[in-house]
């Protein structure tokens, strides 16, 4: 199973922290790295988002058919986030479109096994693979990009 974790891109503060919107900075990150993301993800791919206005502003700069997820709005669990996306044994990639700390935290608990904070910067992508082989489920880690360097 493919699982693409991509944060949200970069939000203007406030208050009502699911009211926040992208700032013109984050509209651009997302834009490019929707850009990648099309360029490599089948169209079978799932996209799930959080209800967060700037996760689902940054989901739609993909411009494709999205699912809004209340399981991964901030504050969400990695347990959470892993039953949602089906882990390890969906058959369609799925991006998940959330928050820190929780996307850090579940690439550390799927690369190394413990869940730790890890960051995962404004609008970056990691996308992971899962393979099975003998019981044992391997993760690789396939890219991981910030929108920066497209």
């Amino acid at each position: 199973m493919d699982l693409i974790l991509w944060r949200h891109a970069d939000a203007h503060p406030g208050e009502a922290d699911l009211e926040r919107a992208l700032t013109g900075k984050g509209r651009r990150q997302a834009a490019s790295m929707a850009v990648w993301l099309e360029k490599h993800l089948p169209d079978s791919a799932k996209i799930l988002a959080s209800p967060a206005v700037r996760s689902v502003e940054t989901a739609s700069a993909l411009g494709r058919k999205f699912k809004i997820i209340p399981e991964l709005a901030p504050g969400a669990q990695v347990a959470s986030i892993l039953a949602a996306a089906g882990w390890p044994d969906s058959r369609q990639p799925v991006v998940i479109i959330g928050h820190q700390p929780a996307l850090g935290r579940l690439a550390s608990l799927l690369l190394f096994g413990v869940e730790q904070d890890l960051s995962i910067r404004k609008g970056a992508a990691w996308w992971l693979t899962n393979r099975s082989r003998e019981d044992n489920h391997i993760t690789t880690l396939r890219a991981a990009i910030c929108p920066d360097y497209l």
